[in-house]
């Protein structure tokens, strides 16, 4: 089982409360956006789950092991952090087979093939790189690793437009031929969206979000016209955002339309949109996520 429980997880830094009684699940075989503004947790929650910080209270579970007990089950686990962390002397060849000697799935002949199409040279020392090519060596490390679960913390730092493209190709490869258990913890959740199938949205110390991509998209709606006839047809809606230009207005508004509503939008001579991931994001995480 390449599943992770999160248990009842509460982390404080001293006095600092980072997240307070999270529970939840990410699912085996799935591919997961970990979104969330600056510093409501997401790397902490990540540095939990691969035991690097410990919870000040709850369990967290690979599997039915308890990561902070279970070596067996952190081996299942590879974490691409932020953060470069191999020895600045080290060349990518070395890399690879320091690596090989933690991950027994790891595929050398797939990290040389990975590291050719990206163009990185493996004669090359970590500090030689570039900020895009030592993101470049992680990500191609961990994509070799064959590990069940594949943990992605700002994986496409300093990357091109073409590597950014490549890498997202590469990572839906290796999802198809094996599945696996990925987390992509990034800020440029345009570029991700059509790759995820469940999001996780931490917000205010907690869990705001936890379903599926498809569910979130099908629940929110734009509406845009005249700003009275906007006002008119938000009047008894959930709406989660409204921007006004001049005499026109915007409403983004939380529920699946029905068909009275799209009777009533005809009516007002309103137009109808829907709601891309990201423009979904900021308005549930703007002013607390609050509706308006």
């Amino acid at each position: 089982m390449n599943s992770i429980q999160v248990n009842n997880v509460t982390k404080y830094y001293n006095s600092n409360c980072v997240l307070n009684n999270v529970s939840l699940k990410f699912e085996s075989n799935k591919i997961y956006g970990l979104l969330g503004r600056n510093g409501v947790g997401k790397t902490t929650l990540l540095n939990m789950i691969t035991n690097r910080v410990f919870p000040t209270t709850g369990q967290i579970l690979i599997g039915d092991e308890d990561v902070s007990l279970s070596q067996s089950a952190l081996e299942k686990v590879y974490y691409m952090t932020e953060k470069t962390l191999y020895l600045d002397g080290m060349t990518i060849n070395k890399v690879f087979s320091w690596t090989n000697e933690f991950y027994k799935d790891f595929d050398y002949d797939y990290a040389m093939k990975l590291s050719h199409q990206f163009g990185l040279d493996t004669t090359k020392k970590i500090k030689s790189l570039s900020t895009g090519f030592k993101t470049i060596a992680k990500l191609i490390t961990t994509l070799a690793s064959n590990a069940e679960i594949m943990i992605f913390d700002e994986p496409i730092l300093g990357l091109d437009a073409n590597h950014r493209d490549m890498f997202y190709k590469r990572l839906l490869e290796s999802y198809i031929e094996n599945p696996k258990t990925i987390i992509l913890s990034t800020h440029i959740i345009e570029e991700i969206a059509d790759l995820l199938e469940m999001v996780v949205i931490i917000n205010d110390e907690t869990i705001l979000m936890n379903d599926s991509v498809e569910n979130l998209l099908n629940n929110a709606y734009r509406i845009s016209g005249l700003s009275a006839d906007v006002d008119r047809f938000i009047e008894d809606k959930q709406v989660i955002n409204v921007e006004t230009m001049a005499a026109y207005k915007s409403a983004t508004i939380k529920g699946a339309i029905i068909e009275q509503e799209q009777t009533r939008i005809k009516e007002l001579n309103l137009e109808i949109a829907k709601v891309e991931l990201q423009k979904l994001f900021i308005y549930l995480t703007q002013d607390g996520g609050k509706l308006i």
